[in-house]
């Protein structure tokens, strides 16, 4: 599936790197903790597939979790949700409608 954007794998490869590829278009995760790319700062934070505005940096918090975290999106961003039960529990995934890009996961203790 790739939402508004008809992409190839190999193009999604190019675009996104090897990470972004597993995480984004695979529904992988990266390890907690190991990731330089969500800074403290004001802003805002876009869809690495599609360029969408999703967060602003006004919003988010340190849930301790080793990821982004954030208590709302921004304004009207391309965000939707899905029921995810891989790993044999039932999740709330968040992806950009845009692009279809796997964003991460709600939790109900946020």
């Amino acid at each position: 599936m790739n939402g508004k954007l008809k992409k190839t794998d190999e193009e999604w490869k190019e675009q996104l790197g090897a990470l972004g590829y597993e995480v984004m278009r695979r529904h992988g995760t990266e390890r907690a903790f190991t990731h330089d790319d969500f800074p403290d700062r004001p802003g805002i934070y876009r869809c690495a597939g599609c360029g969408a505005v999703l967060f602003d940096g006004s919003d988010k918090f340190d849930a301790g979790c080793g990821w982004p975290s954030f208590t709302r999106p921004a304004g009207t961003a391309p965000i939707g949700e899905s029921h995810d039960n891989r790993y044999g529990m039932l999740r709330t995934e968040v992806h950009c409608t845009n692009c279809d890009g796997h964003l991460g996961h709600v939790f109900p203790d946020g």
